[in-house]
């Protein structure tokens, strides 16, 4: 029997849109405690980025600990946000830096 869950609902939808805004305001200031409160604190959580693999929130926690809080600002210039059901959500986004060819992505 299949179960059909609810795309995007009102309020779901706007939780997880609040939710990436301050994510994305916690990580071009470095709020680092913010950023750590966002993230899954579990072992299981996983952190890709350009030169980094992370395994553990420990790993992510020190990692971002060690960052420079130079050139953390980017213009999102795509973004897509879906939700499923009212638990579970999923924000993805293209971004670029200042003097930067390249396009970044982020889910």
């Amino acid at each position: 029997m299949e179960h059909a869950t609810q795309l995007n609902a009102a309020d779901a939808l706007a939780d997880l849109n609040a939710t990436f805004d301050r994510y994305e305001d916690a990580l071009i200031h470095n709020k680092v405690d913010v950023l750590d409160e966002l993230f899954w604190d579990s072992s299981l959580t996983l952190r890709f980025g350009a030169k980094e693999n992370l395994f553990g929130a420990d790993q992510i926690k020190a990692y971002r600990t060690s960052l420079p809080n130079v050139a953390l600002r980017r213009e999102v210039i795509d973004r897509h946000i879906v939700t499923f059901g009212d638990t579970m959500g999923v924000a993805s986004i293209t971004f670029i830096r200042n003097g930067e060819p390249r396009i970044g992505r982020q889910s």
